[in-house]
């Protein structure tokens, strides 16, 4: 029971939170990086992202990494907030959950719709361009409209939260309100550009993790970190 009650704590160390966000910065800037060159943007003409077998490798590991994504993000979410406790400002921390639940649903609904392009055309089958440039547009507008707007609003509610208790530096505020700027008004259509999110999700883990693991840390986030 001692031995069981440890590991659920382990869990819920900010240590926890920053394994989670490293883990899901990698999956995430993976899977943009194998789908964004393969026809995953708005009005394209392109078909080869059904049709070659390379791309959809590409594509079928992306949307593979999909769901592992999203389960280490709730679970970074969920260790800040339990962390954060009766300290965590009510209007901001619901905007937070809100938001990077939003965005989990919209990346999911996104690689779905994807999953779908793949699942009706074999790759030696005959190919409807309509319906792939139909999927490729819904698949897009979902990842780079939506998804990334939630990004946005998730990166300016964390920095809120994190400025007010203190468990970030000055300059990682100002680069995180920078990120969720750029994301905003970033233009639909380009998937590339939603690299900024996993980018700060990973430096934020980074910040954690290091100074959780000074000699004179409190390993706490209910205590400043800085």
């Amino acid at each position: 029971m001692t031995e069981r009650t440890g590991l659920a704590r382990e869990l819920r160390t900010p240590r926890a939170a920053a394994v989670a966000g490293i883990l899901f910065a990698a999956m995430m800037a993976t899977m943009i990086l194998l789908v964004g060159p393969n026809g995953a943007t708005i009005g394209s003409d392109s078909t080869s992202w059904v049709t070659t077998a390379s791309t959809r490798q590409s594509v079928s590991l992306a949307l593979t990494l999909v769901p592992f994504a999203g389960i280490a993000f709730l679970w970074f979410i969920g260790v800040i907030r339990s962390h954060l406790g009766a300290r965590e400002d009510k209007f901001v921390s619901t905007v937070f959950l809100g938001s990077g639940l939003l965005f989990v649903a919209c990346l999911f609904s996104a690689a779905a719709v994807r999953g779908v392009a793949l699942t009706l055309y074999p790759v030696t089958g005959p190919v409807s361009v309509d319906t792939v440039q139909l999927i490729d547009a819904l698949g897009a507008s979902l990842l780079t409209t939506f998804a990334s707007r939630m990004a946005a609003v998730f990166i300016a509610s964390v920095t809120t939260i994190a400025h007010r208790t203190r468990i970030v530096p000055p300059w990682l505020t100002v680069c995180g309100y920078a990120c969720s700027l750029a994301l905003l008004v970033s233009p639909p259509g380009v998937p590339l550009v939603l690299l900024v999110f996993p980018a700060w999700v990973l430096v934020l883990s980074i910040q954690i993790l290091v100074v959780t693991m000074r000699p004179d840390s409190p390993g706490d986030l209910n205590t400043p970190l800085i």
